[in-house]
This record gives C-alpha cells, structure tokens and sequence, in this order.
C-alpha cells in the first residue's frame, strides 16, 4: 500500500512502493526524489485500492479526496472516467497540459521513455457543446504535435466512446 500526502495541488510518495508501482505501470512522474501524481492518477490509485492518501496527518477516503480535487478541477469526474476506461484497456496515459489537452496516450506496449504518445486526448460529456472553431484548434494541436486527436466522449450512462480524428491531405 502506498502512503501519500495530499499538499492542495498534487500528491506525492516517497514510498518504495510508489516507485515499484512506477516501474511497472508508470503511474505517476518521478520528480525530486519522489513520485507526484496527477490528481486523476492518484484518483485511479486510490480506486484501485493501492493508496491512502493523507493531508497532514489525517487520512483522505475516497469520496473526501474526490472532493477537495474536485475543487481544483471541475473536469476532474469525467477525466477520471476516461483515464480509468483507457488504463483498463491496456493504455499508459499521462497528463497533457503542455499541449493544451487533458492527456497523452501511449500505443500498448510503448512506454513514455521509448516513444512519443500516438494521441493527445479531450473530454467532454456528450451534452456540451463544442464550437468548430474549438474543434479545429485541437485538432491543429494533435497535428502539430505529430499526434492524432482522440476525442472521448462520456454519455449521461457513463459509457465513452471514442472519436479519433486525423488530418488528410487531398
């Protein structure tokens, strides 16, 4: 069981198992000298019954944590959605916010040291309302990132579909 602390933006471990964790699934980022965590990565963890994350000295239970994130993100339910279903099926995602999406999905098999993502991933509930000038403006991202767009679509259900999007040249 990983033990982690909670500090209002990120979680992080300095335990041996968060970094055997790493290791094997690549959950979360090696940073000075710990593992930081991405909020839908600790999340997933938490989920999966592999963390106790801790704010001080008091233990955070899941619906707590999902809270106090939820204050930092208020996309953080639907990413978590989404994140959860791709690492289910076999994906390493990583956050994406240096290209302005939510996440970064690698090809199974392909780990991020080895390779660059092959998608760069939006949420979005399948009520909101995305504008073509929205759309055009992630889709000039993925292309310029040499990434295909992957667009994941959450229903009122909670099932996700996937809508990937490439650019071609006529």
């Amino acid at each position: 069981m990983i033990n982690a602390q909670f500090n209002g933006e990120k979680v992080s471990s300095n335990s041996e198992e968060a970094y055997s964790l790493y290791e094997k699934s690549r959950l979360g980022e090696k940073i000075n000298n710990k593992i930081e965590y991405a909020l839908v990565e600790a999340l997933y963890i938490v989920s999966q019954q592999k963390m106790r994350v801790f704010a001080g000295k008091k233990e955070l239970g899941f619906d707590a944590l999902l809270k106090k994130m939820k204050r930092i993100d208020k996309k953080l339910e639907i990413k978590s959605q989404v994140f959860s279903d791709l690492r289910k099926k076999g994906y390493i995602v990583k956050t994406a916010l240096k290209f302005g999406a939510e996440f970064r999905v690698y090809n199974k098999g392909v780990l991020p040291s080895q390779d660059h993502a092959k998608w760069i991933v939006y949420t979005a509930k399948e009520s909101d309302i995305l504008h073509w000038h929205e759309f055009a403006a992630k889709g000039r991202v993925a292309h310029s990132t040499k990434k295909s767009l992957l667009l994941a679509v959450v229903d009122e259900e909670g099932g996700i579909n996937y809508y990937e999007v490439n650019w071609l040249k006529p």
